[in-house]
């Protein structure tokens, strides 16, 4: 694990609205260090309540929600009405432009939230962090509004270009506020709680715009832009963020901006690795989820199977087993990740079981299968979104620059996305599904290993 600095360690226990008390076998940097000018550089060292933990938890289930349940449900059957012959490959380029924005923009929204100071007051909010959440959301979903009408490819990507921009800008500063205020031995329980809206997100989503929408597009977008806006409020209002002092911003440059998109991994290899294997297991996530529907429906041939349904009721089931998973083992791995201080074992577990499931569909192209899957990959998923995040944040280098650096793991996330359809495309083509979950499955083996090359976390 990394020590940082010298603050005690003691024991935790759980109270009615959070942990009281401090604990465990983790150190953290506290105020009064020679190096600790301020809250928002400090290394956190009190346990968050569970209201702030449902604070960020609803942000990030708004934005999820926005941003998941187009993807997997609302773009596709948008793409399918404008074009029905071109239509994986409509979807592979909207979704590979959405990707390369989200990785232009959340290291440069964090690079500019880690250096807002207090001195430059937006009404209430005079911390970092809380104004650019506010303002990405809205902005977002104003996207996401003008994207309902459109009517031609172009059009639709342009307006998820600019809603992945936006979106991930939220994100950075959302991302940003678990090493801003979480100590590290409450790092993955938190991180399991925030995590967990990913999935819940998509099957809330699912929910309203297929059962009490009826697949209604422009009504699905309004609804998911209305709340992404909304469950960021009780957040950006109701819960503390640190003010920078102005003396502690580093001077404006360019070329600083610039630096935003890089940090050495000779320097910093653990931070390297972190990246490396956070890539590896995005982009075997977006190899395995970008085409279910249409696997649904062109593999399985689930209207087929079930009549009077279609394979968007299928693909609601699947999503409604997988992150039942998530909330569990999202929960629970964190609770053991923090315990135990054992992130890697976790990690390396939570992949294995992502690729069980991608080996799952590649010898079975059957419903039976695809139930089977969803529980495996959820199971997965919810320990490996936990245990990861918090691991990288453990490996951050620098206090002044977490969002920024944060927003560099967010390109190890998102740029599969793009990287992913190029390849799920092709492979869909010319090989069919069960080559496409292979080669997912291979991925996902491949991040499990990658992350006994971190040294510097158990």
């Amino acid at each position: 694990m990394i020590q940082s600095g010298a603050g005690a360690a003691v024991c935790s226990r759980p109270g009615p609205f959070g942990i009281i008390g401090s604990g465990g076998v983790m150190r953290d940097q506290a105020l009064g260090q020679p190096d600790v000018r301020s809250p928002a550089l400090a290394e956190p060292t009190q346990h968050v309540r569970y209201r702030w933990i449902l604070g960020l938890s609803l942000a990030s289930l708004g934005m999820w929600m926005a941003t998941q349940t187009p993807l997997q449900i609302v773009l596709a059957l948008q793409l399918q009405d404008i074009t029905p012959r071109h239509k994986i490959a409509a979807l592979g380029v909207v979704t590979g432009v959405g990707a390369i924005s989200s990785a232009l923009a959340t290291p440069l929204v964090g690079a500019l939230s880690d250096r807002t100071a207090h001195g430059q007051r937006l009404g209430r909010f005079s911390g970092r962090r809380h104004r650019w959440t506010l303002v990405m959301a809205v902005l977002a979903a104003a996207c996401m509004v003008l994207l309902a009408e459109q009517g031609t490819v172009l059009g639709v990507a342009l307006l998820w270009f600019l809603f992945s921009a936006f979106q991930n800008g939220e994100y950075a500063s959302l991302s940003a506020a678990i090493p801003d205020h979480v100590p590290v031995r409450q790092r993955a329980l938190v991180s399991g709680w925030v995590g967990m809206p990913i999935a819940l997100g998509l099957v809330l989503g699912t929910v309203v715009v297929v059962d009490v929408l009826g697949q209604r597009l422009v009504s699905g977008y309004v609804t998911l832009a209305v709340l992404m806006v909304a469950l960021a409020l009780p957040f950006v209002l109701f819960t503390p963020d640190h003010p920078l002092a102005s003396e502690h911003r580093e001077p404006f440059s360019w070329r600083r901006l610039g630096s935003a998109y890089w940090l050495s991994p000779r320097q910093y290899p653990d931070f390297g690795w972190a990246w490396l294997t956070r890539f590896l297991a995005s982009l075997s996530i977006a190899m395995g989820t970008l085409y279910l529907l249409y696997f649904l429906r062109d593999a399985v041939h689930y209207a087929r199977l079930f009549p009077g349904q279609t394979a968007a009721d299928g693909l609601l089931i699947l999503i409604l087993i997988y992150t039942g998973s998530v909330v569990v083992t999202s929960i629970v791995g964190g609770i053991i990740s923090d315990r135990s201080g054992r992130r890697k074992l976790l990690v390396t577990v939570s992949g294995l079981l992502m690729a069980a499931a991608a080996l799952l569909l590649t010898f079975s192209e059957t419903w039976p299968a695809a139930l089977v899957a969803a529980l495996l990959y959820g199971m997965g998923y919810g320990a490996y979104i936990a245990v990861d995040q918090a691991l990288i944040t453990q490996v951050l280098p620098k206090a002044r620059d977490r969002a920024k650096d944060l927003g560099i793991i967010n390109i190890a996330i998102v740029c599969p996305g793009a990287i992913g359809a190029l390849i799920a495309a092709p492979l869909v083509s010319l090989a069919g599904y069960p080559t496409l979950f292979g080669a997912t499955a291979v991925v996902a083996i491949a991040a499990s290993a990658g992350v006994w090359r971190i040294k510097s976390v158990r």
